[in-house]
């Protein structure tokens, strides 16, 4: 590829989306280039404090969940109060609760803050994604999503070694070097971020628009089948994390082998991202969603048969395609398939599916390895990949076509895209 190609590929890539967009992806990847606690804190407990791996296991299991109690709050709050609000809460509650725990020493306070910062940190999320909703037109949705899970993994590629070098010389310093990078985030959101919640439309001949609450969102069994679907999903994905060291370890092989394999992972996302979202974000999404389903499952179920080093990155190659593809083609679904006055709920109760995720796979994927061993682990995530690419074919036969681009609605903030699918229920 010439220079001249390259440099017309990036602008194509870039072009034509919002500069709200921007400091939404600034903000983004400020956020992600503190991200230091979350990857050193096993280290910080076990080394530095002298926990047992039991105890560090039972506080990432209480991040965890306070991301799954989070998600659902956080979704009300963006559509109550709205994105700009619930964006500025969640990041300063994170800056205050993440340095506060640089300077716990107690078990049960260290657990107790360690929950608050997963709530925190996760509450973010449904603001961001219904912020991107608002102020991007559909169709450049799958590739604004593309380019902020960009910045998320280029963030987090320099955060993860900045965290190596920062724990060599002060955990703390980590804790509030951290808490400092989320208050410019936050800065970014307050000085250059207007609200996008879209206004409800009034006036007379104007329908009133159902309130939508909760209940809303669970009793529209199409959107909730993604939810199911994206548990799945994640589940495999977690065992990137999970299952895979701990597969690693018993085969022999130490944990700088395994940061080698799983630096593929961010090497690929950070390479290939741009390139194979401007591939596929105008084809099928159901052909996309259930490839990359198969291509998951598959790329975790070849971890069976690795016996080498090389043989380990190459399965990671093969399930971070799937994850190119995969992520921002779902989001964008979950856009289509949630209303306009309900995105904060919907994406709410998307992002707990990832939470939970988060929460049920390191119990799920150890007590598989403990009684029947890692091959029935990967055996497994085949079977998965495969029920949640089914999953996805019968689904997206439900899901109407996107329509062209819609007159413009006008929110809080100005212009703002109309959605295509203004309610599935």
């Amino acid at each position: 590829m010439s220079a001249a190609t390259a440099k017309r590929a990036v602008r194509e890539s870039v072009s034509g989306l919002p500069r709200e967009f921007w400091w939404l992806w600034t903000s983004t990847l400020v956020n992600r280039l503190g991200a230091f606690v979350a990857t050193f804190m096993a280290l910080y407990l076990t080394m530095e404090r002298g926990y047992s791996a039991t105890y560090a296991g039972l506080v990432a299991s209480l991040h965890g969940l306070g991301g799954v109690v989070a998600a659902l709050g956080a979704g009300v709050m963006t559509d109550r109060l709205g994105r700009r609000p619930t964006m500025l809460v969640a990041q300063l509650s994170t800056a205050v609760s993440v340095a506060v725990l640089g300077f716990m020493t107690h078990p049960v306070a260290i657990a107790a803050v360690a929950f608050a910062v997963g709530m925190a940190s996760n509450a973010s999320r449904p603001a961001v994604q219904a912020m991107m909703a608002d102020i991007v037109r559909p169709e450049d949705r799958v590739r604004a999503f593309s380019l902020n899970y960009w910045a998320i993994n280029l963030g987090f590629a320099f955060s993860s070694t900045g965290a190596g070098l920062l724990a060599e010389y002060s955990y703390q310093a980590g804790f509030l070097i951290e808490a400092a990078m989320t208050l410019v985030c936050a800065l970014v959101v307050f000085a250059k971020l207007p609200e996008s919640r879209p206004d409800r439309p009034a006036g007379p001949g104007t329908a009133a628009e159902p309130e939508i609450g909760l209940g809303t969102v669970v009793r529209d069994r199409r959107f909730m089948a993604l939810v199911g679907l994206s548990f799945l999903i994640a589940l495999l994905f977690q065992q990137g994390s999970v299952g895979l060291p701990v597969a690693m370890g018993a085969d022999g092989f130490s944990s700088s082998d395994y940061g080698l394999a799983i630096a593929a992972n961010g090497v690929l996302i950070v390479a290939l991202q741009i390139p194979v979202t401007r591939y596929v974000e105008h084809r099928d999404p159901r052909l996309l969603l259930t490839l990359s389903s198969l291509l998951v499952g598959y790329g975790f179920g070849l971890t069976a048969f690795a016996g080498s080093l090389g043989v380990y990155a190459l399965t990671v190659c093969v399930w971070t395609l799937a994850e190119i593809v995969n992520l921002p083609t779902q989001m964008g679904l979950v856009v289509r398939l949630s209303p306009t006055h309900g995105r904060g709920r919907y994406q709410g109760m998307h992002t707990m599916s990832w939470s939970a995720a988060g929460l049920a796979a390191p119990l799920l994927s150890g007590q598989v390895i403990d009684r029947f061993g890692a091959g029935w682990l990967w055996g497994g995530c085949a079977v998965v990949g495969t029920v949640a690419a089914a999953g996805y074919w019968v689904l997206m036969r439900t899901v109407p076509e996107p329509a062209p681009s819609e007159p413009r609605e006008t929110g809080s903030a100005g212009p703002a895209p109309a959605d295509s699918v203004e309610r599935v229920a």
